[in-house]
C-alpha cells in the first residue's frame, strides 16, 4: 500500500492495522517514496542459513601463515 505524507498523518491508526496484518506501507512525498513501514517483530532473529550461497571461502583460508607472512602481519604490512 502506498500513501502520501498527509494520508499517513491522518490515518496512522488504520495504517497500523494494515501493518499488523502483514501489509507493507510506503509513504510518498511529492510522488517519491521516502519511507517504508513494516511490521515490527520483537522476536525477529536471523534464520540459520540465511546467508547460504552469499559467502565463499578461498581455498586453504585456514592454513597457518608462513614466518614471513606472520612477520608482515604483526608489523602492519599485511
Amino acid at each position: 500500500m502506498t500513501v502520501s505524507v498527509d494520508e499517513a498523518k491522518t490515518q496512522l491508526s488504520k495504517l497500523l492495522d494494515f501493518l499488523e496484518e502483514g501489509e507493507e506501507v510506503v509513504i510518498e512525498r511529492h510522488g517519491r517514496a521516502v519511507a517504508r513501514l513494516v511490521r515490527a517483530n520483537a522476536s525477529a532473529k536471523p534464520k540459520l542459513g540465511a546467508m547460504r550461497g552469499e559467502i565463499s571461502w578461498k581455498r586453504a583460508w585456514d592454513r597457518p601463515l608462513s614466518a614471513e607472512e606472520a612477520d608482515s602481519f604483526w608489523e602492519g604490512r599485511w
